[in-house]
């Protein structure tokens, strides 16, 4: 309705502006907004006074004028003028109705796929080789994934690219290390503890000599593709990504090991990538190394900085990699849009990057390359989070965390739930709240880890949403009713059909914008909304009339379907019961 209110606006202006004072970007500022309040309408434009300086009136004159031009419309019940000059759009409730209907008979809830769907390359995750998964990487994976989801519901070919770390030259030290345990265990070992694994592989190199000669000789090796070496690297990343996988599955995250797609994948492409740089005129050795100087980033001196592809030694460093990486992308994938979801601090190295490879022809104009920066996830004290004895807080060990604190909320409650049913309580409600504390805040900010705010059964968190859709769903347990034909007669109603109608808004949101916390917002206002209904409108009681009984159990079935699909979207599961 949005669109053609916008449209008919517009055939409006066309009528009253004889002398074609109006251009095309005039008519861009116009704005058409679901209102604030209902009192006002279900739509407000400013049209009237984006245009009235222009065209030499009064704002209300001119909001009068562009109203007695607008095509009558069965669907629009009355147009009023509001303040200096909003015009004011109230829909008819039974064409609502019908909307309602329709949306709730649709599979995507009145959520069109888009005209033209894009491939879209999403980078997230991007943990370690031989480094176990700490609480930080959370951000960048539920971010990533709900965004992931999002753009598969909207019908565009999403390819998710987990980055992993896997290339450099501590690798020699670990496949020497890897050597020393097996030898010594004589068999294939099962690695389970990565930081222990990391932390004694470091302290052999720093303490011997001999080890750390065969360390560095393993480099040289694993880089000229040495068919031993090859093997036992790719033995650490199996162990690595087979515990990776276990997180994501727990986490409910949709990365697979065929999205895997780690450092050296672009090896090959980084001599080809200097090369070329140089060719063009673009890199230039400077004291041995070969670099690239941007204008637009400049040093204390005012002068141009230098990005260094490759060292004076041959090493290539992130800049090359990265830039092996876009182009793959592009290249490989066909990738109209790229987004990268990384810690904001990777910001200018992203930026710099991203111009040396324009400058290179290798992002065309058509692709957009989208920088999805997050904040640091804090303590209570405001500090970044850590353990008491400021070490690493491991991801297993937050998501432990959880599962045993909503076990002993349910113990504390006498909640009779057994077995199965139990277990999956448990975990959508741990694995939900620990998600939506990091997707309801906006992404570029910092964000205080807290468990009893994630765990809270009020507010703007998941076991709220999850118990606002249990609730619906218990009513349906105590009726045989079936849900009708809509009817909107008060302002409960109004205002809870008004919120559904609201979906397609907020998932177009997050799509364009990358920013999952729209939809949160939208799916607690909803819960808030129906909750506000489910006051003042009985449903079950037996002085409600049949025909109204059976259209509020219909506005109960699409607000549960709609909480359910916005939580799946989100990442998150509901239960029937809790």
């Amino acid at each position: 309705m949005k669109e053609y209110i916008e449209e008919i606006l517009k055939q409006s202006i066309k009528v009253i502006d004889d002398t074609h004072e109006v251009d095309v970007s005039m008519l861009k500022n116009i704005r058409v907004d679901r209102t604030k309040d209902l009192a006002h309408g279900d739509f407000a434009s400013n049209a009237a006074m984006v245009l009235a300086k222009t065209l030499h009136k009064n704002p209300r004159q001119l909001a009068q004028s562009i109203i007695d031009n607008l095509p009558k419309d069965e669907r629009i019940a009355k147009v009023e003028i509001a303040g200096p000059g909003f015009i004011n759009f109230f829909i008819n409730k039974d064409y609502v109705a019908s909307l309602l209907a329709e949306m709730s008979a649709d599979d995507h809830l009145g959520v069109s796929k888009v005209s033209r769907p894009q491939n879209i390359v999403v980078d997230y995750s991007a943990p370690n080789v031989a480094k176990e998964m700490a609480v930080h990487h959370i951000r960048s994976t539920v971010i990533g994934d709900a965004v992931v989801r999002v753009l598969e519901f909207l019908g565009n070919n999403v390819i998710r690219a987990n980055h992993i770390g896997d290339w450099g030259t501590q690798f020699g030290m670990l496949i020497a290390y890897l050597e020393r345990k097996e030898s010594e265990q004589n068999s294939s070992m099962d690695l389970s503890d990565f930081e222990a694994f990391y932390r004694e592989a470091k302290a052999c190199y720093d303490a011997d000599e001999k080890f750390a000669e065969k360390a560095r000789h393993y480099v040289v090796l694993l880089q000229g593709g040495d068919e031993y070496c090859q093997k036992m690297w790719r033995k650490l990343v199996k162990m690595t990504m087979d515990q990776n996988q276990l997180l994501y599955r727990r986490l409910d995250v949709t990365l697979t090991d065929k999205d895997t797609m780690g450092e050296s994948l672009y090896n090959d492409m980084l001599p080809q990538i200097v090369s070329d740089l140089e060719q063009k005129g673009l890199a230039v050795e400077d004291q041995g190394a070969i670099v690239v100087f941007l204008d637009e980033y400049k040093n204390k001196e005012g002068q141009p900085l230098g990005n260094i592809i490759r060292k004076k030694d041959g090493g290539y460093l992130y800049t090359t990699t990265d830039l092996a990486c876009v182009k793959y992308r592009i290249d490989h994938f066909k990738a109209d849009r790229i987004l990268y979801f990384t810690d904001s601090r990777q910001a200018q190295h992203l930026e710099s990057t991203w111009a040396i490879a324009k400058l290179a022809g290798y992002i065309p104009d058509t692709v957009s390359v989208e920088h999805c920066p997050f904040g640091m996830m804090l303590g209570k004290d405001g500090k970044p989070f850590k353990t008491r004895s400021g070490g690493t807080v491991k991801l297993r060990d937050v998501l432990d965390e959880a599962e045993s604190r909503v076990n002993n909320m349910l113990e504390e409650r006498h909640n009779p739930l057994q077995g199965e049913e139990r277990q999956e309580v448990i975990h959508n409600v741990a694995i939900g709240a620990v998600k939506y504390a990091d997707l309801s805040k906006n992404r570029t900010t910092d964000y205080v880890f807290d468990w009893d705010q994630m765990l809270s059964f009020e507010g703007n968190t998941a076991p709220y949403l999850q118990y606002a859709y249990s609730r619906i769903r218990a009513i349906f347990r105590k009726t045989e009713e079936k849900p009708g034909r809509i009817i909107i007669a008060t302002l409960a109603e109004d205002e809870l059909a008004t919120k559904l109608q609201s979906f397609s808004d907020a998932v177009y949101a997050v799509a364009d914008k990358a920013m999952p916390n729209i939809l949160c917002t939208y799916l607690y206002e909803l819960a808030e909304s129906f909750m506000r209904f489910y006051e003042r409108c009985p449903i079950l009681k037996s002085e409600v009339l049949t025909d109204q009984r059976r259209s509020r159990l219909a506005l109960c079935e699409l607000t549960a379907k709609v909480l359910k699909q916005g939580l799946n979207l989100l990442g998150i599961n509901v239960m029937e019961q809790m």
